[in-house]
């Protein structure tokens, strides 16, 4: 009876991590606020006719930059996100899987990976970076310290593009919860405005927490 118990209780954690778009023993994206939390948040942004892409250009967000020694940001999530991963002097995976969330499948070639920004760098730039220095934008695009990167297939990173909540979400519904935290928990931390159908979507995304 235990030994059922413990298999029981293991199976419930491995359910959980699944639910979360994790994998055990994989790290992840730093945990967003709690839902009730993330809706604090949402309802103190500001929501505004969201502006052009007039002088956008990605270049303006430098990335990816040095993190330590060989790795850059991209390495650094690869590393992250990954389970088995084994990189060589230059800091290039050798081996290792990955487990899209986006799209709930894994993946075990790293040219076919791509690391997302969660908010986008041109939803950025229409909801205020525009406006931002150089070197905030740089610091935006490579934030690690905020559920801001993420690795995931190029297929659903591609499939995103810049679109916002309003127009896209992650076809793994079991994942729209933490999503929209994440989503919410990057627009609060650089004050980055909303749109009203953005809004919407997110707290229907909350609702599923």
């Amino acid at each position: 009876m235990r030994r059922l118990l413990t298999v029981s209780v293991t199976l419930a954690a491995l359910l959980t991590a699944w639910v979360l778009g994790a994998t055990p023993a994989l790290a992840y994206p730093p945990t967003p606020p709690s839902a009730s939390t993330a809706l604090t948040q949402l309802n103190s942004l500001t929501v505004k006719a969201e502006g052009t892409t007039s002088g956008y250009s990605r270049d303006l967000f430098p990335h990816w930059h040095t993190v330590s020694g060989t790795c850059d940001t991209r390495d650094q999530v690869l590393k992250r996100d990954g389970t088995g991963v084994t990189v060589d002097s230059n800091c290039e995976p050798t081996g290792g899987q990955w487990y899209s969330v986006y799209d709930a499948i894994w993946v075990t070639d790293d040219s076919t990976i791509d690391i997302d920004h969660i908010v986008p760098l041109a939803e950025a730039w229409k909801s205020g970076a525009n406006t931002w220095t150089t070197a905030k934008r740089e610091e935006f695009a490579n934030n690690l310290t905020i559920a801001q990167l993420i690795a995931v297939s190029a297929s659903s990173n591609r499939s995103k593009g810049d679109r916002d909540p309003a127009s896209w979400k992650p076809t793994n519904t079991s994942v729209h919860c933490i999503y929209a935290r994440e989503w919410i928990w990057v627009k609060y931390t650089y004050n980055l405005s909303l749109q009203s159908t953005e809004k919407t979507a997110l707290n229907s995304m909350l609702a599923a927490c």
